[in-house]
């Protein structure tokens, strides 16, 4: 006997699906029917995950077409389960801090990409822009930000705020500092396991006076490790950035990056992608781009992922030159530097105003319990 598609959804009509009030057919969990001669192929989805429930449906489906369509036929039941994504149970109320709008973390699947100098470079922009801005640097092994700030010399002081001493942050160029790096010397190497680091970490988030900001922007160490969770454990994140350079070896840990954050027991909203070093204009010929590293590797990766393109940042020398006497490039006046930051500061406010108005306020995750011993000493 020769089956008939038809005869076969006819007969799975008579089939309530599991945990719906209509039959398989009208409720869409029949996928596809294939028929050949006497053999029959049918792909279903159900939402229930239970082996119970996927045994049932299987059963009544041979059941309901040996009796109503041809007793002999040889069936294959797929049955797929497709269920309703739940809130995951290690998701609890993050540990706001008052007065600070927007929490961003800066992030790079790999070291050496410019994380630190666009972080720098994203914060005075956002200060000139008229926004109040604080920097967290939280590379505990490799602190920079104080050099890029022209502030490695100085020492967060002392202010008694309602009856609790707490830290104040460095000040410069309008953006306020805390970092790892005020607490040892320049040659000292900080060798601390993940609970010591966790430690340092939230007394510089919780026993800080950061005051009123609108941009508190989280310099990450590279890669996705202990630093990343004790962060997104301590607070709730409103959104990250990812900074990668165009060369496939780059591309390669920045998707991880952006994996990191997209994991369902994070879920922390990837705002963008920013290409750094995207090409080299030499002093003497400005008008020039040489793609050392690749062309739009960055871009590329942002359109596979379907996230945000944020923008480019050229490789030029003054940009280093600018971190390393401790004045950020995008200060400069009037120049196609200032103009670069100022247009990717732009997209990544405008993504943070798009997440805050599609997406609901962000939560901290529970992933461990972190054991922690005193880091910091006042």
């Amino acid at each position: 006997m020769k089956l008939n598609k038809q005869d076969i959804l006819k007969a799975l009509e008579t089939i309530s699906a599991p945990g719906e009030g209509k039959n398989m057919v009208e409720s869409g969990a029949v996928n596809n029917v294939v028929t050949f001669a006497d053999e029959v192929i049918v792909d279903i989805t159900i939402n229930n995950p239970s082996l119970q429930a996927k045994k049932k449906t299987e059963v009544e489906i041979l059941q309901t077409i040996h009796k109503l369509v041809y007793e002999k036929a040889k069936i294959t039941v797929n049955v797929k389960v497709d269920a309703p994504t739940k809130s995951a149970p290690n998701v609890i109320k993050g540990k706001s801090i008052p007065g600070i709008q927007n929490i961003i973390a800066v992030a790079s699947g790999k070291g050496g990409v410019g994380k630190s100098t666009v972080t720098s470079n994203l914060a005075v922009t956002l200060a000139k822009m008229g926004f109040k801005v604080g920097i967290l640097d939280a590379d505990i092994y490799g602190p920079s930000i104080p050099i890029m700030f022209q502030v490695e010399n100085e020492k967060p002081l002392a202010v008694n705020i309602e009856g609790k001493s707490k830290m104040k942050p460095v000040e410069n160029y309008g953006v306020k500092i805390l970092s790892i790096g005020f607490f040892t010397q320049p040659d000292q190497a900080v060798v601390w396991r993940g609970p010591m680091a966790a430690k340092a970490l939230n007394q510089m988030i919780f026993d800080a006076h950061w005051g009123e900001l609108d941009f508190m922007l989280i310099d990450l160490p590279p890669g996705t490790g202990d630093i990343h969770l004790s962060i997104m454990q301590s607070l709730p994140i409103t959104g990250s950035v990812i900074v990668s350079t165009p060369q496939n070896v780059a591309l390669a840990d920045a998707k991880k990056g952006v994996a990191m954050f997209q994991q369902e027991s994070i879920n922390v909203p990837v705002l963008g992608i920013i290409e750094n070093m995207a090409y080299f204009t030499p002093e003497e010929l400005p008008e020039n781009k040489y793609y050392i590293f690749g062309k739009e590797g960055a871009k590329h990766l942002a359109e596979d992922l379907k996230v945000p393109f944020l923008g480019e940042l050229p490789l030029v020398q003054s940009i280093r030159e600018a971190g390393d006497i401790g004045r950020p490039a995008a200060l400069q006046i009037a120049t196609p530097l200032e103009e670069a930051f100022e247009t990717l500061t732009q997209h990544v406010v405008q993504e943070v105003v798009k997440r805050n108005t599609d997406l609901p306020p962000t939560e901290a995750i529970k992933i461990t319990t972190m054991a922690g011993c005193s880091a910091i000493k006042k």
